[in-house]
């Protein structure tokens, strides 16, 4: 009978990442940890249950050629070319940084330059995963923090390819005569001209054969075909299998069927990785851990330490307030998942030796679960950085107070932030007349709205200063419209300390925040998930035609009870045909006529609804009876339904007569 004790292993890998993944879910901690503690677990130095590790192996292997494959797809040289200066700048800064000081470091302690040169590209590179996961679920990916750390990131993603080509040299394999670099760079170039000149003429060709098939298979062994083809071709001239890979998802991209490949793969290369990572926690030796503590607790250390002071460096060089600094430091302090792909190149070229690869393991691992916690914190500690005596220059950032001249408008609004939400309330307000300014922490926002005449400018609202530059002594109301929550509970606190008599107007992502923002002195507070909601159930009411006053009674009653309501709505409307397809050019509308109603006991004769105000009524619900075409002498009872017709206007200058209450 065959060995099958392949299967077993795989049931015991599955079955331990589900397990820990669902415990690491709970905790708000990203998968890849998970992984790599079942990996831990499972390995030989503790329950050392996996029988076949070079089967594993293996299979990890594909994960990470799969894995480099779809970061060809996502980036693609069109895309590549338009990023802005803070992918480039801010993350050649960072990784270039990094490795140097831990150059210098590792040169100290007698390490080659090589080796030195190697170590810090893999303590520069950080968690893509896990930083996107975690700010995702705050919300502040649209934050300056989260634009700031995701250009960093995708530089990190970019550079792991230039790093795997230069591994040989870095080995000394090739060596580091020009010759031999000459050498690499030209091979690079002939491929990737190869790539090229394949994905504009050959590949686009084929894919459209193929998907005249209308055959799923087909088209998704095409493209495995294309990445581990590819793949094996950069190998056969010295260069890295995950280098060919990344091509590969280079010249899909570059189709149009980039995105359909993109979803066949990925439940592939989940399946893989998630291999790849349980292989690299069984690697991890705990007997070396528990044997040599006092490294690994230096490595942590030394780690975080670096990362975060050049993780602070690199926004304040870019402009931004201290701030921002700090908090992009925490969220880049923790080693990335590419840097177990390194790590095991390193191993296999010599730059590693065991005992290093087992702190670094270690280390990585350990930065990497205590992520989520660090920058759940971060808000707090860049608080407290704040509050050192330290320059206005380096706190203000590009906005210096001794540049300040105080904006001479009154009676006006402040709008905090020009994401989605801010643009879309001063483009309101330019329109209606009404003066304003915009505060923005997004330097090249900035520059580029100023010169279209939007009345903007770069600072952080959550300095005095700022705010006095904005002058919110003399402003009406101040819209806080950003996805930052802990700047928004400061400008909260500021503005209203600041002017008492300021209108706040502030816009979270999560109810559970609100009452925290009432509390620091906000007059309204419209949260996302909350008025997302509202504007789904209106819309709904109004396909059904339901009066308009009972969907505007139904909004009030949410917004004052919270979703409590929605267990206790009753189901008793009657739902009327969707007259106001066919009338495209006019509005149909329904009100319900209260007991209070001033036009309860009247007749239509006596409303006169089309000669005082324009409207015409098409009928009238009463119970079970509908009553078209109603005559002058029907009288109007209470909780009759009223369908009018007529324009917008019209229709609006009615609702304030329907709704209001008989004197």
């Amino acid at each position: 009978m065959n060995d099958l004790s392949f299967l077993r292993d795989f049931v015991i890998i599955f079955s331990a990442a589900i397990a820990i993944n669902f415990l690491f879910h709970r905790l708000r901690i990203a998968p890849i940890v998970g992984y790599l503690m079942a990996g831990v677990l499972l390995g030989p130095s503790m329950l050392g249950v996996i029988n076949d590790m070079g089967l594993i192996e293996v299979l990890a292997e594909v994960g990470v050629i799969l894995l480099l494959f779809l970061i060809g797809i996502e980036f693609s040289i069109e895309e590549l070319v338009r990023v802005n200066r803070s992918v480039f700048l801010g993350g050649f800064i960072q990784v270039f940084l990094i490795t140097a000081v831990v150059l210098l470091i590792s040169l100290a302690f007698g390490v080659s330059i090589a080796k030195g040169i190697f170590i810090g590209l893999l303590v520069a590179m950080s968690s893509t995963a896990i930083v996107f996961k975690v700010l995702s679920d705050r919300g502040e990916m649209d934050s300056p923090q989260g634009r700031i750390s995701a250009g960093i990131l995708i530089f990190q993603d970019l550079s792991v390819v230039s790093v795997v080509l230069v591994l040989p040299m870095l080995a000394g394999r090739s060596g580091f005569s020009a010759f031999n670099v000459l050498s690499s760079v030209f091979w690079a170039f002939a491929i990737m001209g190869l790539i090229i000149v394949v994905s504009r003429f050959v590949v686009p060709l084929i894919l459209n054969n193929i998907v005249q098939t209308h055959s799923r298979e087909l088209f998704l062994i095409t493209i495995v075909l294309i990445c581990i083809g590819t793949a094996w071709l950069t190998s056969l001239v010295g260069l890295s299998l995950a280098l060919g890979a990344f091509l590969a998802g280079l010249v899909i991209s570059e189709s149009q069927y980039g995105h359909q490949a993109f979803s066949e793969i990925l439940p592939l290369k989940d399946i893989f990785v998630i291999l790849f990572f349980v292989s690299i926690g069984m690697l991890l030796d705990v007997n070396s851990v528990i044997r040599n503590p006092l490294y690994v607790f230096l490595g942590v250390l030394t780690i975080l330490a670096i990362k975060f002071l050049v993780g602070v460096l690199v926004p304040v060089v870019l402009g931004y307030p201290l701030r921002i600094g700090v908090l992009v430091g925490v969220i880049l302090a923790q080693i990335g998942e590419f840097s177990f792909v390194l790590a095991k190149e390193g191993i296999d070229f010599g730059l590693l030796s065991g005992d290093d690869y087992q702190v670094f393991l270690a280390s990585a691992i350990i930065t990497m679960v205590f992520t989520p916690f660090m920058i759940q914190g971060s808000g707090r500690f860049s608080e407290y950085v704040e509050r050192l005596p330290l320059s206005n220059a380096l706190k203000l950032g590009r906005f210096r107070e001794k540049a300040i001249r105080k904006t001479e408008l009154k009676n006006h609004v402040i709008v905090v932030g020009f994401g989605l939400n801010g643009r879309n309330v001063s483009r309101v307000l330019s329109a209606s007349g009404i003066p304003f300014v915009v505060m923005e922490m997004n330097p090249e926002t900035v520059r580029i709205e100023k010169k279209l005449g939007v009345p903007i400018f770069y600072g952080d609202a959550s300095k005095e200063a700022v705010l006095a530059h904005a002058n919110l002594s003399g402003a009406l109301s101040i819209v806080i419209a950003i996805s930052d929550a802990a700047a928004t509970r400061r400008i909260v606190e500021m503005a209203r300390r600041l002017s008492p008599s300021v209108y706040i107007i502030a816009r979270t992502r999560y109810t559970k925040e609100v009452n925290p923002l009432y509390s620091l002195g906000a007059n309204d507070v419209i949260p996302e998930e909350f008025e997302t909601s509202i504007e789904i159930i209106s819309r709904v009411l109004h396909r059904y035609f339901i009066p308009v006053n009972e969907i505007d009674k139904h909004i009030s009653e949410i917004r004052k009870d919270g979703y409590g309501i929605f267990r206790n709505v009753e189901q008793k409307y009657t739902v009327f045909p969707e007259l106001k397809q066919h009338l495209p050019d006019i509005d149909i509308e329904t009100f319900r006529i209260e007991e209070t109603s001033r036009l309860a006991g009247k007749t239509m004769a006596e409303v006169g609804l089309r000669k005082n105000y324009g409207v015409t009524v098409l009928a009238i619900k009463r119970g079970k009876e509908t009553i078209t075409n109603p005559t002058g002498d029907i009288r109007l009872l209470s909780q009759d339904i009223v369908i009018l017709i007529g324009t917008r206007d019209n229709i609006a200058k009615v609702s304030s007569v329907v709704l209001a209450s008989a004197k």
